[in-house]
């Protein structure tokens, strides 16, 4: 009893040290940290979503989670109060494996302070299952002066 389970413990043990998490067959390794994305031109805001670009994207954040990833980005504003954060798909479908997705945020009702960084900043997410990223090398999120990407 005790040759096989010490046979068991080495073999867990090696093979935890073969660099597994590197791999490509992690699903943790699937998207890298988020990098600065060319600035791309800003859609033309339609009378069904009448938000504004958020000013600055400050993170990008691709989770692996059960059955696809939670995309999660967190912009700066100018003021506070700004609601309603969602990141809106710019082309349904990514023909070349780019997901692009622009953050639009509806502007504070009344006039808001400006105060710190962290009080004016927001984050909105977005799911994807892993069909939809079956054929997604990278995923970008624009804002109005800047966007981010997170490559596979």
């Amino acid at each position: 009893m005790r040759k096989p389970l010490l046979a068991a413990l080495t073999l867990v043990t090696f093979t935890s040290a073969c660099g597994f998490g590197q791999s490509r067959f992690n699903p943790f390794n699937w998207f890298g940290g988020a990098e600065v994305a060319a600035p791309a031109e800003p859609s033309v805001v339609d009378a069904e979503d009448p938000r504004a670009l958020a000013m600055q994207i400050t993170a990008l954040k691709v989770d692996a989670m059960p059955g696809g990833a939670i995309i999660r980005a967190t912009a700066v504003m100018e003021t506070q109060g700004w609601w309603d954060a969602e990141l809106v798909p710019v082309d349904k479908d990514a023909p070349d494996g780019k997901l692009v997705y622009e953050f639009r945020v509806f502007p504070p009702i009344k006039p808001a302070d400006v105060s710190t960084p962290q009080s004016r900043s927001i984050t909105a997410a977005v799911y994807l299952s892993d069909i939809a990223l079956q054929t997604v090398s990278s995923i970008t999120v624009q804002g109005a002066t800047n966007g981010l990407t997170s490559r596979r």
